[in-house]
């Protein structure tokens, strides 16, 4: 028996060592690739020696005595800290992420080959001017610097990542940074979506008017009725309509409804400003991810220092300022996408129709290479609107008649795209008209560009904007028939047609991809607008002081009441206030009571300490999905956001919308408070299930977590522990300070798309600036990097935002220096 115990004992010990070995090895291969920001490098390809000074948040700050150079330092800056970030970008703009994952990303794959962004990638290049293209290649160098340094010193491949998924690492190309901005564009347009949806909503409501309720046009004049999807193609998937949605794809590029690109930016003139200089706030949204997409950078350029905000992989500071311009963005919503029902020649598959006959498809081959099985071959078919979509992706099977394609018409298929000319460029402008000018040249993804200088402030679309005929049968907004010569774009407007506003009266611009404008068809912008609340309380916010500063620009981008619930819940909860007789302790009315007096006492404020943003955010939810879910069925689940103008209508009973209260399927004929009451039971059930019966205790943090997930690693059982960022945070669907819920169980409430970059800038002393982000610099979980700006970005503080490199190099967590041979 004692020998037994002693071989167990050596077993076990023998295990512990081994497992000790394993986690010290994994430790010392991972750490090899930690980047180490104290050196001097020699490289080749510069002209002058580059120096990189880390601050205290290894932000870098490039300093070099050329506009070549100072981009070739970004480049090795960026690859240092997200080389994985950009390989995995760059492999899912060129369609080649199965090579390394293997079948589970083969339709991300599928879906970019046959729109084929890359080649319109690399047919562009050529099309942008002399500075831009050498940022490009100087860009691309010092990229392929840090990867050549990487080999040679064997500093483990570059991030632990590359350990997991074999993958070859090829040099940087100037093509590369033009697809991720081509990406880019795909992960902030959501046209494609609305349309599907659009089309199998109207193929499933007999009323026009409860389409209207549903998806409702943002308030204002100018739309005309739409013919139905069953009217432009008889035959369309009528009996598909119902059909319950697909769900992503790992690594799948494009949003779902409601998660597109949004943001918010305002800017206020001198005379609006209590220091008599000209003030910017800007907060860019996208989905959250670690590291976050955003990194912080300065560059010492020709023109002055610019500091601002990156995105590795592409040359240029997306949104920031330099000491004589600043400049911000948010999603413009141009409708930029348009579907094309495309009817085969039933005697000749070969073919389409055309305004002027039928025509053969243009096609080529395609071979997408998949880890441990054999390649696929796809064949990529395009027509005069554009390329051929999967139909077995965003719906399209369940709209698309029998004997017909859909094609995609889309503005960043250009293979003229200039609009890193244009980002480059602006890093280079001294003044709003400057800017105005150089951004003729951005193509897609198109933005509201705000901009501010030392006198005037500016607001004007960016981007190209199709020329529709304003016989279009569909008005862009439903597939249409590609065969319709009136269907088809004609080119693009001229730049001068995309709306301005350029030194208004009032001081100040703004936008929170509101409606911005109220055009008649085609040159309308679009029908579909991102948001119908959060600009109501910045108008608020704004209006509310004579002059602003840039700690009440702070306060507005991080201001979190609820302008939906202080409308709603007085409509939903009318016929509930304090009435009912007394309930016993523990019966459904009793917590049904608790809850409307801890509503009615509620600002409207999404505090993450507080109970009521929760209760209220599960009852319309719960109140949502009792509405339509009998007329719709299971595509009811694809409107997994509450939408405040639907419940608005149907409460005020607008063009009889009330109806949707009435349950098809009972007898009875049910009224809105009695839907609103049976849908507050039905939150309270979950709450309980959820969180617990105690509501005074709930809090909405608790809920509202923002999960800053790794793109691969982020479902890894363990690893997910070690890559994952997790903050509880306030906020909501249309606060000013975003968090976009998720929509979906298990956690619809989850934080999973808001401002990953936040920047306040003020012109009366310019260095007083600030900015930050969600995650951290580095793309590494083991440096100390990967997160240190979170805590900072959830308690709503920023980092200094300075051109003075004394103050960096004071608390510089090292000096790079590259030097010539």
């Amino acid at each position: 028996m004692a020998l037994m115990f002693r071989w167990l004992l050596r077993l076990a010990s023998l295990a512990v060592a081994l497992i000790v070995i394993g986690v010290l090895l994994t430790y010392y291969l991972a750490s090899r690739s930690l980047p180490d920001y104290d050196k001097t490098l020699s490289v080749s390809g510069i002209t002058a020696d580059i120096e990189i000074v880390r601050d205290n948040s290894a932000v870098p700050h490039i300093m070099a005595l050329s506009d070549r150079d100072a981009f070739f330092g970004l480049g090795y800056a960026h690859a240092q800290d997200r080389l994985w970030q950009m390989m995995v970008l760059r492999r899912t703009a060129q369609g080649r992420l199965s090579e390394i994952f293997g079948r589970r990303t083969l339709r991300t794959d599928t879906l970019l080959r046959r729109m084929d962004i890359y080649s319109a990638a690399k047919a562009s290049v050529a099309h942008q001017d002399a500075r831009t293209l050498d940022a490009l290649e100087a860009y691309a160098a010092g990229i392929n610097a840090r990867i050549g340094e990487i080999n040679m010193e064997s500093l483990g491949r570059g991030a632990p990542e590359f350990f997991l998924f074999e993958a070859e690492i090829a040099p940087w190309q100037p093509a590369d940074s033009l697809a991720i901005i081509k990406l880019m564009a795909l992960q902030l347009s959501g046209h494609i979506g609305d349309e599907v949806l659009r089309a199998r909503t109207s193929l499933l409501l007999g009323d026009e008017k409860r389409l209207s309720d549903i998806l409702p046009d943002m308030p204002g004049t100018g739309v005309a009725a739409l013919p139905r999807v069953a009217q432009l193609m008889p035959g369309a998937g009528t009996q598909h309509a119902q059909a319950s949605p697909v769900g992503g794809d790992f690594l799948w590029p494009v949003p779902r409804r409601g998660l597109a690109g949004a943001s918010n930016v305002w800017a206020a003139a001198a005379d609006r400003s209590a220091s008599r200089g000209t003030l910017l706030a800007n907060d860019p949204h996208l989905g959250f991810t670690a590291p976050s997409i955003w990194y912080l950078a300065r560059l010492e350029l020709q023109s002055g220092g610019v500091i601002g905000a990156s995105i590795p992989g592409i040359p240029a500071l997306m949104v920031g300022r330099s000491r004589k311009l600043a400049w911000g963005i948010t999603s413009s919503y141009l409708d930029d996408q348009d579907l094309y029902f495309e009817e085969i020649n039933p005697d000749n598959r070969d073919e389409y129709r055309t305004p002027d006959g039928f025509k053969r498809f243009e096609r080529r081959q395609s071979i997408i290479r998949i880890k441990d099985e054999p390649p696929v071959t796809l064949t990529l078919l395009w027509t005069d609107n554009g390329p051929v979509l999967p139909s077995s992706q965003f719906d399209l099977d369940k709209i698309t008649p029998p004997g017909h394609l859909v094609t995609l018409s889309w503005t960043a298929l250009s293979h003229e795209d200039t609009s890193a000319s244009a980002a480059v460029g602006l890093m280079m402008a001294g003044s709003v008209e400057e800017g105005l000018q150089i951004s003729r040249l951005y193509v897609a993804p198109s933005q509201n560009l705000t901009l501010i200088d030392g006198d005037t402030v500016a607001m004007k679309l960016v981007g190209a904007m199709p020329r529709r005929d304003a016989a279009h049968e569909s008005l862009g907004r439903l597939p249409s028939r590609g065969w319709i010569a009136s269907n088809r774009w004609d080119g693009y407007l001229p730049y001068s047609s995309n709306p301005e506003f350029l030194a208004p009266e009032g001081g100040i611009v703004g936008n929170t991809n509101n409606k911005m404008i109220d055009r008649p068809f085609p040159n309308h912008v679009s029908f579909e607008w991102g948001d119908s609340q959060r600009v109501q309380r910045w108008t608020t916010v704004m209006q509310g002081r004579k002059v602003h500063t840039r700690d009440s620009f702070i306060e507005a981008q991080l201001d979190t009441v609820s302008p939906a619930a202080r409308t709603l819940l007085p409509l939903i909860g009318r016929d509930l206030w304090f009435t009912g007789e007394a309930a016993a302790q523990g019966t459904p009315a009793r917590q049904r009571q608790r809850a409307l007096a801890l509503l009615a006492d509620w600002n409207g404020e999404m505090n993450e300490h507080l109970p009521e943003p929760l209760i209220y955010a599960a009852w319309l939810r719960a109140l949502q999905d009792r509405l339509i879910r009998d007329d719709l069925g299971p595509l009811a689940e694809d409107f997994d956001h509450v939408e405040p103008l639907f419940i608005e209508r149907v409460f005020r009973d607008v063009d009889g919308a009330s109806v949707w209260c009435d349950v098809i399927r009972s007898a009875v004929v049910e009224t809105c408070s009695d839907i609103a009451r049976l849908a507050l039971d039905d939150a309270l059930v979950w709450i309980d299930e959820e969180f617990g019966s105690s509501l005074e205790s709930l809090r909405w943090g608790d809920a509202h977590a923002a999960t800053h997930r790794h793109p691969v690693l982020g479902e890894v059982p363990i690893l997910r522990y070690f890559v994952n960022v997790r903050q509880e945070t306030s906020g909501g669907d249309h606060t000013l300070m975003r968090g976009r819920t998720s929509g979906r169980d298990p956690d619809p409430f989850s934080n999973v798309h808001g401002a990953g970059y936040r920047g306040v800038y003020d012109f009366a002393d310019p260095d007083s600036s600030v900015f930050v982000s969600a995650t951290g610099q580095s793309g590494h979980p083991l440096s100390r990097h990967y997160d240190d700006l979170g805590q900072l970005w959830r308690r709503g503080e920023y980092l200094p935002m300075s051109l003075d490199i004394d103050l960096a190099r004071a608390a510089s967590v090292g000096i790079t220096r590259l030097v010539k041979p």
